[in-house]
């Protein structure tokens, strides 16, 4: 019975992983995508055509922030697959990663 909870106990966080960098990602990119589109001052949506809307600088910024965020989880991954792949370990001391040599 240990062994089973135990089991239950690893794949709840892998599961909870695989929400988060799974559909959490991308759907951060999508929400960065309607920032974008909110910033240029566009909308999803049908309008008459003589409105015009105007471009809002916090979407602007709400975007770029949310894309900064979306490639340092990418660079963030990649880094850490690598990293074990060559015999290296990372540790966070802080925020900032540190790579040492395993062993």
């Amino acid at each position: 019975m240990e062994q089973f909870l135990a089991a239950l106990n690893g794949a709840w966080r892998v599961l909870l992983v695989g929400l988060v960098l799974g559909a959490g990602l991308p759907a951060l990119f999508a929400l960065g995508v309607r920032a974008q589109a909110w910033g240029t001052g566009g909308e999803a949506g049908i309008h008459d055509s003589d409105v015009v809307l105007k471009p809002h600088p916090a979407g602007r910024a709400l975007a770029v922030t949310i894309y900064a965020l979306v490639v340092l989880c990418v660079v963030a991954g990649i880094s850490y697959i690598v990293a074990h792949g060559l015999g290296w370990t990372i540790t966070f001391n802080g925020i900032i990663p540190v790579f040492t040599p395993k062993g």
